[in-house]
């Protein structure tokens, strides 16, 4: 039977090439920016606000910042960086000129003076406005002078480029954009005859869209750009945004289940809700950006260079309708290898984040089976309201978690897999509770607050409910509570953690209340420690059997967050290892027996074979603008994912794809019937077999040692 992987084929879209334009073109008056300039200034509540938020990051705080003139350095680059992080609006003169700024802003903010900041979006504003009325005023009337077949190149990424030395040097950056937005298109699945047209219907709105811009965006942007240095989840959410936060945290508004942020001119995603719209889909992965949104059968509107807010309110709509999304996916190379998603908002079901279990046989090489049980756990919940009103059968993790094991002891379970993948955390009694499951007694996880004050949570009852052989399966997006539970059986030498290194967030966040009407502050407070003294903060724990994984780790995970808190230790705390001696010997043996078995696993190939291959891709400094070297480059790419795909068929049995049209028709049947499904059939997970293998191997050596 296929295997489920959760790495996805980029979509190689169909070539098309134009050596002209395609529409025809009407003589117009040329766009004038100073027509679609703005100045926006400060509002008197502002300063209120401006002034209790920096009153509560002083008082409440993990990490103290003194508002001087070497913060206000970092905070001048960081709001230039927040404004034009791809150096493409903003010329060295306008830099040279905004450096008076650089050792004001500390002052200014202690005032509550936001002056400085709006001068500076002013001036970004005139910029976009007139790179806008460019790209605009070119497509009516020098897009014929463009020259696809010239070998010309654009930097991928400009973030640490000079900047452009003036108008010229930015005309000419942005001529080469516009290249690469047409051949992108031209190569893409959205290659017609409207090419041209979408585009300057696109750079004109931009134009409108431009003048909508209020006060308060640039009290947010700003406000944000000086919380950011204190660490990535240190967060002002002005009204609005306090009110979509909060949404998110009941999982009460329907949508897809996606948790979204701003990465430069693009809507990116960082996480999903576990068993929610897009996870359940299996098209929608973290680090994809979305490029467009559509509602139902209308037009895909582009949304690049979007306010984060206006995307998410496109994303949102009732119950059961479809959105279409068009997103580049993460693992792209190149922005040609965008495809439109279908996703049907729904609700999330508080009974597709609770624990489940099943059973798997592993066959023995002397024959005979090991009964591995699994149980998943999409999330650490509990309901507290109803613990607090004294109900009897209250849902939490632990006690779902506790009932599963009871059941898989009963069906005689040789060993045991804790599935965390793609958990993002939760309660932190729950992960305490659930690793009480699995030792006698001790503590479970150290917090350290303020003033390095440190708190230990302790297993909550004494006694062991599973004491059999055990291995946690994590990944990339397993997070915070996940990760002190993971930890925990690591240094308690309780079982072996399987997958990938996790996330890294072992922050503690709070959220507080500003003056009336002036929405939120969300600050950390504390850092996550385990019992051996070491941070799950910035490094997460890493794995004892390592898996190839499903995302990459350099874009995604606390690490690659601007700003994150440092990994440190602490002083350990006394606790007894479940077992005495070192687990390095049975370690590497298992991983012995789990290499050679994945060596000979087309699965394991396939997997390997496709990180290595866009790993490749990913490290490609520069696009071409050649459309016939583009061409050839998506032939090979395709060309590459075909036979990759077609090992994999060979060796489970399966007729091979003729062509690689054949393969992403069959991807596009697959998607559809899962969309159109309210349960996904469950699929055989290749990851999750080889880590009841390893828990089978790890059981047999516990076993032997105990015997010598």
């Amino acid at each position: 039977m296929k295997k489920r992987f959760l790495a996805v084929i980029p979509c190689i879209a169909l070539s098309f090439l134009f050596a002209t334009p395609v529409f025809s073109q009407q003589t117009k008056a040329p766009i004038s920016p100073e027509d679609y300039y703005i100045t926006l200034a400060p509002l008197p509540e502002f300063q209120k606000t401006c002034v209790s938020i920096i009153a509560n990051l002083k008082r409440h705080h993990y990490q103290e910042l003194t508002l001087n003139n070497d913060l206000s350095s970092r905070i001048f680059d960081n709001y230039i960086d927040s404004l034009d992080k791809g150096r493409a609006y903003f010329t060295a003169a306008d830099i040279a000129e905004m450096q008076r700024y650089r050792y004001v802003l500390d002052n200014a903010l202690a005032q509550g003076n936001l002056q400085p900041a709006f001068d500076i979006f002013n001036l970004y504003q005139h910029r976009t406005v007139e790179r806008f009325a460019f790209m605009a005023n070119f497509l009516e009337s020098k897009v014929d002078t463009l020259d696809f077949t010239k070998d010309e190149t654009l930097l991928r990424d400009r973030e640490e480029s000079p900047w452009p030395e003036d108008k010229k040097a930015l005309d000419d950056l942005w001529r080469r954009r516009l290249k690469n937005e047409l051949i992108t298109r031209r190569l893409s699945d959205t290659g017609s005859e409207k090419t041209e047209e979408n585009l300057l219907k696109k750079y004109t709105n931009s134009l409108n869209r431009s003048r909508q811009m209020k006060s308060s965006d640039v009290h947010r942007i700003f406000i944000n750009t000086f919380t950011e240095l204190y660490d990535p989840h240190t967060q002002y959410l002005p009204p609005r945004a306090s009110e979509d936060f909060n949404i998110h945290m009941s999982l009460s508004l329907e949508g897809i289940g996606a948790l979204l942020q701003m990465d430069n001119e693009y809507t990116k995603v960082v996480s999903l809700v576990k068993a929610g719209p897009a996870e359940k889909s299996n098209l929608l992965k973290p680090g994809d950006r979305i490029i467009g949104v559509g509602q139902e059968n209308e037009e895909i509107v582009d949304v690049v260079g979007w306010r984060l807010d206006d995307v998410v309110q496109l994303i949102r709509g009732p119950k059961g309708t479809v959105v279409r999304l068009r997103i580049i996916p993460a693992d792209s190379a190149d922005s040609a290898m965008s495809k439109v998603i279908p996703i049907t908002r729904n609700t999330v079901k508080l009974e597709d984040q609770a624990a489940s279990s099943k059973v798997l046989d592993i066959p023995l090489e002397e024959g005979g089976t090991r009964r591995i049980g699994v149980i998943t756990i999409p999330a650490f919940y509990a309901d507290f309201n109803a613990h607090q009103a004294g109900a009897p059968d209250y849902k939490s993790t632990t006690r779902d978690v506790r009932r599963l094991l009871e059941k898989l002891k009963e069906e005689n379970i040789d060993g045991l897999v804790i599935d965390l993948r793609d958990n993002g955390g939760g309660a932190l009694t729950e992960a305490a509770a659930l690793t009480g499951l699995f030792i006698d007694k001790g503590p479970t996880v150290l917090v350290r607050g303020r003033r390095n004050r440190v708190e230990s949570y302790p297993d909550p009852e004494p006694g062991i409910t599973y004491d059999g052989p055990l291995a946690v399966l994590v990944n990339r997006m397993s997070a915070s509570a996940s990760e002190i539970f993971a930890g925990a059986i690591k240094d308690y030498r309780r079982g072996l953690i399987v997958g990938t290194q996790t996330f890294g967030k072992g922050t503690v966040q709070s959220l507080l209340n500003l003056n009336r009407d002036s929405g939120q502050l969300k600050l950390t407070i504390a850092k996550f420690y385990r019992v051996s003294g070491a941070s799950t903060q910035h490094r997460g724990v890493h794995p004892d059997i390592s898996f190839p994984s499903e995302y990459n780790l350099e874009e995604t995970g606390e690490s690659s967050l601007p700003e994150a808190l440092p990994w440190d230790t602490i002083r350990p705390i006394r606790y007894k290892p479940y077992h005495q001696a070192s687990l390095t010997p049975i370690v590497l043996r298992v991983k012995e027996r789990h290499d050679k078995r994945t060596e000979a696993s087309a699965e394991f190939k396939y997997l390997k074979g496709y990180n290595t291959y866009v790993e490749t891709l990913r490290q490609k400094e520069t696009i071409a603008l050649n459309e016939k070297t583009r061409k050839a480059e998506k032939e090979s790419s395709e060309a590459f994912f075909l036979d990759l795909e077609n090992e994999l068929r060979k060796a489970q049995g399966e007729k091979p794809f003729k062509d690689y049209e054949a393969l992403t028709a069959s991807r596009k049947a697959e998607n559809e019937e899962t969309d159109d499904s309210d349960e996904k059939e469950e699929d055989d997970d290749t990851l999750l077999e080889e880590c009841a293998y390893v828990v089978s191997d790890f059981a047999m050596m516990l076993k032997q040692e105990k015997t010598n």
